[in-house]
């Protein structure tokens, strides 16, 4: 299994497998081609179908000299396709004859795999890959799930999560100060500045906490959508859970730093166990693998920060994904806005709620968390196409710009 790096990238919206990927693509390319007269890239699937709106084709158009590359979007659902985020790049000489050609697929995450390659395939980091022989080997050895990270990952890995952890708290300091609307026509109004400032409206504890946590996720969630630096939670989607909650309890219990990078490794885990066994790709399998996975990648940090017991994180991690199970991806026009910025403040909220329920009911868990990502896999995949992220379902589909 890969290393936690792997689940944290740090970058600018608004979606790692739309944006990123084919970025992270494009260069390598251009890097392999440097003397090529013009290129080309096809996106196909999701890419194809709700690129515009991930500015796909800015990112790849970027990354080309001014003028020499141009984007096609093939929407053709009746082309196989290994990935449901495939593109190929073309290079070209002086009288258009194609010198080059490469397939890559944007896996999610930020991570691409070249068609017929291994090298940019990073070793593997973990001998286990299943939460339920981390565990054991954690329990025989009186370890928690955060000594497991350092031991195999080295403690440089926790340099790398305060720079982490340094950048969520500046996403969501920046996305406080926004004001206006985001770009791309659906005229979303930003919101967390208003909700932060409403949290002293109502003195009630619950209604406090509901509105700070919420102002953070749409903080972060709306820098995305800024196409803003952000870390990926486990990718750009998804991104505003994990930071936001930490935050909260970080202000309200006083948790240390060190605290927080504990449970940022923990997270970290959880969010790589199902990447390794299941998916954290919209296209691939609904927003169940974004945001569900970043819910409990977010409620087993909670349980890290409280110190809890590994039976209770695997149950956190466990209810906070099983609740997400069948969740659509269906981004109206393709705009990582409406449902994404408010589905990341609702998972944060149930992060908390996972917490709460691991205090006193672990022991009476019948559902293992293995048990949970391969269910969450093999509905993804049985999720008709139009509900992964190709705006041709659900809310995409019903709402109609004015």
């Amino acid at each position: 299994m890969k290393s936690i790096r792997e689940i944290y990238k740090i970058g600018k919206g608004p979606s790692s497998s739309h944006t990123m990927g084919p970025q992270k693509a494009a260069a390598i390319f251009k890097n392999e081609n440097p003397d090529a007269a013009s290129y080309k890239a096809i996106l196909y699937g999701s890419l194809a179908e709700t690129g515009k709106g991930h500015l796909t084709d800015t990112a790849i158009l970027e990354t080309f000299d001014e003028g020499k590359c141009e984007v096609e979007f093939r929407v053709d659902r009746t082309i196989e396709l290994p990935h449901d985020n495939t593109m190929d790049l073309l290079a070209f000489d002086e009288n258009g004859n194609e010198t080059a050609r490469m397939r890559v697929m944007s896996v999610g995450g930020g991570d691409i795999v070249i068609e017929g390659r291994q090298e940019y395939d990073l070793p593997d980091v973990y001998e286990d890959s299943s939460f339920t022989d981390i565990a054991e080997k954690c329990l025989d050895r009186n370890i928690r799930l955060s000594d497991y990270v350092y031991e195999h990952e080295g403690q440089e890995i926790k340099l790398f999560l305060h720079e982490v952890w340094d950048v969520m708290r500046h996403a969501i300091a920046d996305g406080l100060k926004g004001r206006g609307t985001l770009a791309g026509g659906l005229n979303v109004e930003k919101k967390a500045q208003y909700l932060y400032n409403q949290r002293h409206i109502d003195e009630s504890a619950n209604t406090r906490e509901n509105r700070l946590v919420c102002a953070y996720a749409f903080a972060v969630s709306e820098q995305n959508a800024d196409c803003g630096t952000i870390v990926t939670a486990p990718t750009c989607g998804a991104c505003a859970v994990l930071p936001s909650v930490l935050r909260y309890m970080q202000e309200q219990k006083g948790f240390s730093d060190d605290q927080v990078i504990n449970a940022l490794a923990v997270a970290g885990l959880i969010g790589t166990l199902v990447k390794k066994n299941a998916s954290i790709s919209g296209a691939e399998c609904g927003c169940q693998a974004e945001v569900g996975t970043a819910c409990s990648m977010a409620a087993a940090a909670l349980c890290e920060l409280h110190s809890m017991s590994i039976g209770q994180i695997e149950y956190a991690a466990e209810v906070a994904l099983e609740h997400h199970l069948g969740l659509t991806c269906d981004p109206i026009c393709g705009l990582v806005q409406i449902p994404c910025i408010e589905r990341n403040a609702v998972a944060a909220m149930r992060a908390i709620n996972a917490l709460s329920l691991a205090n006193f009911l672990s022991e009476t868990r019948k559902i293992s968390f293995d048990m949970v990502v391969r269910t969450m896999y093999e509905t993804g995949r049985d999720l008709n196409f139009r509900y992964r992220e190709t705006a041709e379902g659900g809310l995409a589909k019903t709402y109609r710009v004015s």
